[in-house]
């Protein structure tokens, strides 16, 4: 059975769920699941800037920040799948590279790929109230992607300084794709796998799109699918033939998901 009809057979259908109520949906968005994520991260932030203060990063990371993520699915609701778990050794580093089409590919990779994470985020996060101080605080990384040095050298910094069994997160397109398909990869997280020696893990995020499409604030309920994929080591040799290697192979990995879901959702709803 290829893997398309394998995915087809054993995995619910994903994307927004198709409901006779669905249009109320709205009300629930507004009086409950925004009220209620935002109270979680007014309660939550000081918090986990005190735990990260006392030198417990980790377990902010993993019990606070982790659980407003997972609360936000719970919320939406937004039913997970998760393939590939067994491909992690949570006692390792890695650097996650997923492509992005969605706010909800956040949420969705903090709050269920397992890991201690670490974001690469662009700057204007930076400027929210309560968020920026609690990213701040849990040592995620802000960039500014107008300037290149400022961008290297931050994630440098912060990477240099990570403990074991930390994953740095990028979305290597830069920005959210408006129409679903991979864009070009940017070379900054290959560059520093390559440099540190850490195994790149492609992480290819499905069904985030319909939930809440780039542009929109209509949020939708559904099912989404999370692929974490084995494990790329860097080669050896020049670094910037390993860096366009890496590249390559990981957006080679990810496309190839992102096909094969295509296809069993054509598959699904019996599109020729």
């Amino acid at each position: 059975m290829d893997e398309s009809r394998r995915m087809d057979a054993e995995t619910p259908r994903i994307g927004a769920a198709r409901h006779p109520l669905s249009g109320l949906y709205p009300l629930w968005q507004w009086l409950v699941l925004i009220p209620g994520a935002t109270l979680f991260t007014v309660l939550a932030t000081p918090v986990a800037i005190a735990a990260c203060a006392l030198g417990y990063k980790r377990w902010a990371n993993m019990a606070i920040a982790a659980r407003w993520a997972r609360l936000i699915a719970w919320l939406t609701p937004m039913r997970v799948v998760i393939d590939g778990a067994e491909h992690i050794d949570r006692e390792r580093g890695y650097v996650l590279v997923a492509n992005h089409v969605s706010q909800y590919d956040i949420p969705l990779i903090y709050g269920f790929s397992g890991l201690d994470l670490r974001w690469v985020m662009k700057a204007e996060i930076g400027k929210l109230p309560f968020i920026a101080q609690g990213c701040r605080a849990l040592g995620h990384i802000f960039i500014d992607r107008r300037d290149p040095e400022q961008a290297r050298a931050a994630i440098n910094n912060a990477v240099a300084g990570l403990p074991t069994g930390t994953g740095v997160l990028f979305f290597p397109e830069g920005t959210r794709s408006r129409d679903g398909r991979l864009m070009q990869f940017r070379k900054g997280a290959f560059r520093v796998a390559a440099d540190r020696g850490l195994p790149i893990l492609p992480v290819t995020v499905i069904g985030t799109r319909e939930l809440l499409p780039p542009g929109s604030i209509r949020i939708r309920p559904g099912t989404v699918r999370l692929v974490l994929h084995p494990p790329i080591q860097p080669g050896t040799g020049p670094v910037d033939e390993v860096v366009a290697e890496l590249c390559e192979q990981t957006r080679n990995v990810i496309s190839r998901a992102l096909r094969d879901a295509e296809s069993a959702h054509r598959a699904r709803d019996g599109i020729t």
